[in-house]
């Protein structure tokens, strides 16, 4: 199957949900738009391939991803520039990591073609969606799980692969409060951590709890071998500028090699700020609060794009991080992104896709 030959079935909705949405007050996750992409894997191939209007699926009970956990997602965002077009950010990258969580999980893969093509007639179907306010954009969520109709601990023989989208605002209205965990984990060496699987998901949604019921927002979480090294933050990478350097943790087995975060290194690199991807402890981090060096810690991923964190909380004590201010990195870099994304600034990198 090629691009050439690539059919998709095209139902257009025959009510729009649009004129329903404010979009000057959007919030994250609660409005979809009006169609989604829909292929289907049956008998060893991708086949199927349809937009239709957003609405319910009907599936077993026994469906297999329900029950042992198949299910993987990625998470995208397109923009409009000034003259109202389409552009889409790092797109082929989404599609690379959602394969490479695919064969984690012994799922098919999704060929460039169907997740691109299916990608892009969507947006051009619901380019009215694409909100075009000052901080927002079109979340776009594609995704796959297993459909076997029936139970029994096996790699499943069908699957459905699905996009919808959905125009959002800010995630986080406030910095967050985050504390350091050292008790759970998010993953363990040879395990998923490193995937965009649900299960990765789901078992960090406790501890989250815990650490909200003591006022904090996320957690920074911790190697499961001595909770002595930083990993990510809820789920979000996590980056630091220390002395003027901008120090991540590595990508590993256990972390998720974040797109954000790898877009952040970059225009660091070539704005010729030092950075430094390797092991952080925890220490260094509390260290370098105490003593000052530790100029702002942030965030980073697709629903957030960067968020700097007002406090990091270790063994009881708050520590307040330093108020970012305009002519900061964090700010800088995240204009700098917001700019590029919507074409405002020239695409030196190559990651911008027109649809």
């Amino acid at each position: 199957m090629t691009a050439d030959t690539l059919q998709i079935e095209i139902q257009p909705t025959s009510q729009s949900r649009l004129q329903d949405v404010d979009f000057d007050n959007l919030v994250f996750g609660r409005n979809i738009s009006d169609h989604m992409f829909i292929a289907e894997y049956r008998e060893g191939q991708w086949q199927d391939l349809r937009i239709v209007p957003y609405g319910d699926l009907s599936l077993s009970p026994a469906t297999a991803a329900l029950h042992y956990g198949q299910a993987i997602f990625e998470g995208m965002k397109a923009y409009k520039n000034e003259e109202g077009e389409v552009l889409l950010f790092r797109a082929i990258d989404n599609w690379k990591r959602l394969n490479k969580s695919a064969e984690r999980l012994c799922m098919p893969s999704i060929p460039e073609e169907i997740f691109m093509n299916g990608l892009v007639e969507l947006l051009r179907l619901d380019a009215g969606w694409v909100p075009s306010q000052p901080g927002c954009s079109l979340y776009i969520r594609p995704y796959m799980f297993a459909t076997d109709p029936y139970i029994g601990v096996k790699a499943s023989d069908s699957y459905y692969f699905i996009i919808f989208t959905s125009p959002v605002g800010t995630y986080y209205a406030k910095p967050p409060r985050v504390k350091v965990e050292t008790h759970f984990i998010r993953a363990a060496e040879g395990g998923v951590g490193g995937t965009k699987c649900a299960g990765n998901y789901a078992g960090s949604l406790y501890p989250a709890k815990l650490a909200q019921q003591e006022g904090y927002d996320q957690l920074i979480w911790t190697d499961a071998r001595e909770h002595a090294y930083i990993e990510e933050s809820g789920t979000m990478n996590i980056m630091f500028l220390i002395d003027g350097k901008l120090v991540t943790p590595y990508v590993s087995e256990t972390t998720l090699d974040g797109i954000t975060r790898k877009s952040i290194v970059a225009i660091a690199q070539k704005w010729g700020i030092p950075v430094e991807e390797r092991r952080v402890s925890v220490k260094e981090i509390i260290d370098a609060a105490k003593d000052g060096s530790l100029e702002s810690a942030f965030g980073a991923g697709t629903a957030v794009v960067i968020s700097p964190f007002a406090t990091i909380a270790y063994e009881g004590v708050d520590y307040t991080l330093p108020e970012i201010k305009e002519d900061s990195f964090v700010t800088k870099v995240k204009n700098y992104l917001t700019d590029l994304r919507t074409g405002k600034e020239e695409d030196v990198f190559g990651w911008m896709l027109k649809v």
